[in-house]
């Protein structure tokens, strides 16, 4: 008879009881007075009971074209509150930031007024004419200026086969989209059917950004548990579990707070700007061995910054006055002007700017985390709330009490047909045991990770049972295929042969739940990720130990003794 105390010698077992210990420490089940049994598992809105918010995010993807001269005119005219005449005119040969364009005005005319639409040189001529030639521009970056004042909403130039994108991040009706565009003698590009390119939505991008910001925003509140997810391109859906539905509107709706201080002398700061002031953020690129988050500031922002600079001597001494950047409260970033900044500072205001993070890796993700810092103080699209909802908490509570009762009969029916089926305790005690610590291991990784376990995660753990036993038994039918334990190596061999049988099982069910994880069908996806951790915990840790256990119970030797019948 084999010595049973040689299971806890097996290297297989001793890992699968140190992971069944850490998942108990993990879930960390405890008895608190007044509030009876508690744990570190995290449950979502199903089972706690609180709201639930659909936003639709406003936008409009559309390809635009219009006249470069009367562009011009759009955009510079209202700025410098003067006719213009073009002189010369490049931008409709001069590719992407290669153009150029030069007009005169009898306006009185500064470089700082326009460098936002490229790289300016203002010339006073004869008289009161002022010559001014904007360069390193393009048609497509006027185009994108004039739309976001236009509309008075950020807008982003996507390149695609058939041409730039514009991104214009607000709702914009067509019939008014098209009437701006005649005031440059443009108009809406139109497909090669004829059907117009105007779409309602936003990128991909752009609301995986705003999904993001959103995470980031309820995560310096202290809400980390508060899933956010999207739902095609144009819907997020938020979970607020145990938060009643004014409270969750009202989280939704507030910006974080973003500032930029201005460092005088010591620890000591000076406040500069909110992030109201910030007009836009771009996407963090690669340049000059450096790492930059790009953005610009609005006319009063880049003022401010220009004024607190000139006072506290940034612009002469910079490595002394950091700009440092905070988020609720909480420092995000610290850095120094450089000397060019500082110089063009004592000019005139700077509204484009780069934060630079570093050279690495990590600077890059620095910097990618920056950007939605950045943008912390308002989404970067408007939002429209078409949809909500609260679960009583009550409720909620009556759904995890049930669902803990649907876990335990079915964990009962598996059991009584496991034992109708052999009619022995050797294998209902392992079969049913390796069942019960699975759950516990499912548990322990939710509870480690932080993730929501709602009614579809609690399906998915049940449904992680029923794969389980089917497996358990194909190891038991395949070594007891002749109604007793054969040889060692005949087991061996049957063990692999039904382990063929479960790689095969487990795999085809990974690989038909991966596409709900990665295209994300709201609540679906619980119940995916819970069933794949299930499969992947059975298949590397409870399969093998079974295969071990089952032996021994069964008081099998080397020689094949032992059976399974009356």
């Amino acid at each position: 008879m084999s010595d049973k105390k040689g299971l806890l010698k097996n290297p297989r077992v001793i890992i699968f009881i140190l992971i069944l210990l850490g998942s108990l420490i993990a879930i960390h089940p405890s008895y608190t007075p007044g509030e009876g049994i508690t744990t570190n598992l995290n449950f979502g809105l199903d089972l706690e009971g609180g709201s639930w918010l659909q936003i639709k995010l406003q936008g409009v993807l559309v390809q635009v074209d219009a006249d470069s001269g009367e562009l011009v005119s759009g955009i510079v005219e209202p700025i410098i509150g003067a006719p213009i005449e073009i002189t010369k005119n490049s931008l409709d040969v001069g590719g992407s930031a290669g153009g150029s364009v030069t007009f005169t005005t009898s306006a009185q005319v500064s470089a700082s007024q326009l460098d936002s639409l490229g790289t300016v040189s203002v010339d006073k001529l004869n008289g009161n004419t002022t010559q001014v030639t904007i360069s390193e521009t393009s048609k497509e970056a006027l185009l994108q200026a004039y739309l976001a004042k236009a509309v008075d909403a950020e807008v982003v130039a996507m390149g695609s086969q058939d041409g730039t994108v514009y991104e214009i991040r607000t709702a914009v009706p067509e019939e008014q989209l098209e009437a701006l565009l005649e005031d440059v003698g443009g108009s809406i590009r139109k497909n090669e059917d004829g059907t117009s390119t105007y779409k309602e939505g936003v990128s991909t991008e752009t609301r995986d950004l705003t999904r993001d910001i959103l995470n980031d925003k309820l995560n310096s509140m202290g809400l980390k548990d508060i899933p956010v997810r999207t739902v095609g391109d144009e819907y997020i859906l938020i979970d607020f579990a145990g938060i009643d539905l004014a409270t969750a509107k009202e989280i939704a709706e507030k910006p974080g707070k973003f500032e930029i201080r201005i460092q005088t002398t010591g620890n000591e700061t000076q406040h500069v700007l909110y992030g109201d002031s910030i007009q836009s953020v771009g996407i963090p690129t690669y340049h000059d061995e450096q790492w930059h988050t790009p953005f610009t500031l609005k006319e009063d922002g880049a003022r401010a910054l220009q004024k607190v600079a000139l006072e506290t001597g940034a612009v002469d001494n910079p490595d002394a006055h950091y700009l440092i950047m905070y988020l609720d409260g909480e420092e995000i970033y610290g850095a120094p002007l450089s000397y060019s900044a500082a110089a063009k500072l004592r000019e005139g205001p700077i509204y484009s700017w780069e934060a630079s993070t570093g050279t690495d890796e990590n600077a890059k993700v620095q910097a990618t985390a920056l950007q939605v810092h950045l943008r912390a103080g308002a989404l970067p699209v408007n939002v429209e709330l078409v949809g909500s909802g609260h679960v009583d908490a009550g409720l909620g509570s009556q759904f995890k009490i049930e669902a803990v009762i649907a876990g335990f009969v079915s964990l009962l029916a598996v059991a009584a047909v496991v034992y109708y089926r052999y009619r022995r305790p050797e294998i209902l005690i392992p079969m049913v045991g390796t069942s019960t610590s699975e759950v516990i291991m499912i548990l322990g990784v939710a509870a480690a990770i932080g993730w929501q376990l709602d009614l579809a995660a609690i399906a998915g753990v049940i449904a992680a049972i029923g794969t389980g036993i089917d497996h358990l038994v194909i190891i038991t039918d395949e070594v007891l295929y002749e109604g007793k334990l054969p040889p060692t190596k005949v087991f061996l061999s049957r063990i692999g042969k039904a382990f063929a049988i479960i790689l095969g099982a487990a795999a085809t069910n990974i690989i038909a739940l991966s596409p709900l994880v990665v295209m994300g069908f709201g609540s679906l996806k619980g119940f995916a990720i819970t069933t794949i951790i299930g499969v992947f915990i059975g298949v590397v840790f409870a399969r093998p130990v079974y295969g071990v256990v089952i032996k021994e119970f069964l008081h099998a030797d080397e020689n094949g003794n032992g059976s399974i019948t009356e």
